[in-house]
């Protein structure tokens, strides 16, 4: 049985240890966890192992043999194929479904000088109805939804007939369907003899399909077991090197007076939508994927447009015609996808926290280095962001992290009403403490909290009212002890 071993690894940025003498291991055959906290150092880890990043010290074996990873391209000669979390940073947008799946085939066509265009998109087709995907295969990728991106992903690992295949948070997009057949394809690849390794902040599905697990923390390796001899309670506490009582912190806020008044809201795939947020008051905005959430965030944040609808701030009505609108006048979003819209993960950390309130530190057109460097250093403290420096790159840090810095640009606006969508997608256990608590800290201060999430256990844990979206309408109300798992999915499922 053929087993990837990674011994030894040590890798450093700008003199800051990433990666400590780290252990790791996937035999053929096998689903194996990484877990850790954002900033473990698994992304870092696995970098490595598909060439995107070369390692200071240590070694790599398949089947007992050193290999060197140079590249990309040495990785995927070798068999070690990675579908990744950030699906835009995989795919070309204005390819096609068939010409992002058949890329690399498609590549040797083009230096034939020949394509036969009717069989790539037959090979497609075929490809995607044996996994059970349903995408139209001519369409372009800028054109499909962030689930299709990751099962576009996954149709193109499987094709290429990778020996090992890395699946980094591939469910954070997918509903639970989608999720369900993604575990019969991986089960697949592992009855063909694929390595899997596993990376997920959601630990019932690690329990559910891996064999083994192995826990990182600060760069180090933690423990390695066997899923069956292990707990959820026991790997939380290898993660985060103590016990995790309070999953959701909830601070005790009095509520006051309404700040947001949405009647009859419609847009795109928001079909009505009424709803009222008060004064230190967090509303959950619950529903299955594709129910509309993430386009009435959009569409309260100004960036689609409304057809219909009144929307009311401290009594005003507002026109919302883009996102600026929305910031003038006091309502801010972090998006569900913060690499594409909530963060530059080009500029430094300093340039991505002052970006939303530059105003304040600038005159005459001219910033106040000083005092945006002030600025920067006392948010990365208070939100808690793992970073060397205050001139990193936000694209550097994990996802946790970048993340804290897409909320944080916002808390020194004089926002009245936060929008997050999905604002824990891709985070880890520890991070989505800091987050929560983050919230929480924000309504003490009087904000009004729209919280967008497919996620029902993190909803009920963290909302004050629950409100219900199916097909595009909210369908019903629930307040914080009305709500329950299975009366959320009665009523998200279409149950009336």
């Amino acid at each position: 049985m053929s087993t990837l071993q990674m011994q030894g690894i040590e890798k450093q940025f700008s003199g800051v240890p990433a990666l400590r003498s780290v252990d790791f291991e996937v035999k053929a055959g096998e689903v194996h966890a990484l877990l850790g906290a954002n900033g473990a150092g698994k992304s870092t880890l696995m970098k490595i192992l598909t060439g995107a990043y070369q390692l200071d010290s240590g070694t790599i074996s398949i089947g007992g043999e050193t290999v060197q990873i140079q590249s990309p391209q040495d990785a995927k000669a070798l068999g070690i194929q990675c579908v990744y979390q950030e699906v835009d940073t995989a795919l070309i947008p204005y390819l096609s479904v068939a010409e992002n799946i058949l890329q690399d085939r498609l590549v040797q066509a083009t230096g034939s000088g020949w394509i036969n265009w009717k069989r790539l998109y037959d090979e497609s087709e075929e490809l995607l109805r044996k996994f059970g995907f349903s995408i139209p295969v001519k369409m372009t990728v800028e054109e499909c939804s962030l689930s299709e991106k990751q099962l576009i992903l996954i149709a193109r690992a499987a094709l290429q007939k990778a020996k090992y295949v890395i699946f980094d948070e591939p469910t954070a997009p997918l509903s639970t369907k989608e999720s369900e057949r993604l575990f019969q394809i991986i089960a697949q690849l592992k009855q063909e003899g694929v390595g899997i390794i596993y990376i997920s902040h959601r630990l019932p599905e690690i329990f559910e399909i891996c064999d083994r697990i192995t826990v990182m923390r600060d760069g180090r390796h933690v423990v390695t077991t066997e899923t069956a001899s292990t707990s959820i309670d026991e790997i939380i506490g290898h993660m985060l090197g103590k016990s995790f009582e309070e999953e959701f912190p909830k601070a005790k806020v009095d509520i006051g007076e309404p700040i947001l008044e949405v009647k009859g809201a419609k847009g795109g795939k928001v079909r009505g939508a009424d709803l009222t947020v008060r004064e230190g008051e967090i509303v959950g905005v619950v529903g299955l994927v594709g129910a509309g959430k993430t386009e009435l965030a959009r569409l309260l944040f100004g960036a689609d447009a409304a057809e219909a609808g009144d929307i009311r701030l401290k009594g005003a009505p507002l026109q919302l015609r883009t996102p600026k609108d929305a910031v003038d006048a006091g309502i801010v979003l972090v998006p569900e996808e913060r690499r594409k819209e909530g963060i530059f993960v080009e500029e430094s950390v300093k340039n991505n926290l002052s970006v939303a309130s530059l105003t304040k530190w600038s005159r005459f057109g001219f910033v106040r280095g000083g005092s945006e460097s002030g600025l920067a250093r006392e948010l990365v403290q208070r939100l808690g962001v793992k970073t060397a420096d205050i001139s990193q790159l936000v694209g550097f840090l994990s996802g946790g992290n970048q993340q804290k810095v897409a909320i944080g640009k916002w808390l020194e606006t004089d926002a009245s009403v936060f929008m997050f969508d999905e604002p824990t997608k891709g985070v880890d256990i520890g991070a989505k403490s800091d987050i929560y608590r983050l919230i929480g800290n924000l309504a003490q201060q009087r904000k009004g909290i729209l919280y967008f999430s497919c996620e029902f256990p993190e909803v009920i844990g963290i909302a004050d009212r629950i409100l219900v979206m199916c097909e595009g309408r909210i369908v019903k109300e629930l307040s914080r002890e009305e709500a329950t798992q299975e009366v959320i999915m009665y009523y998200a499922s279409g149950g009336e």
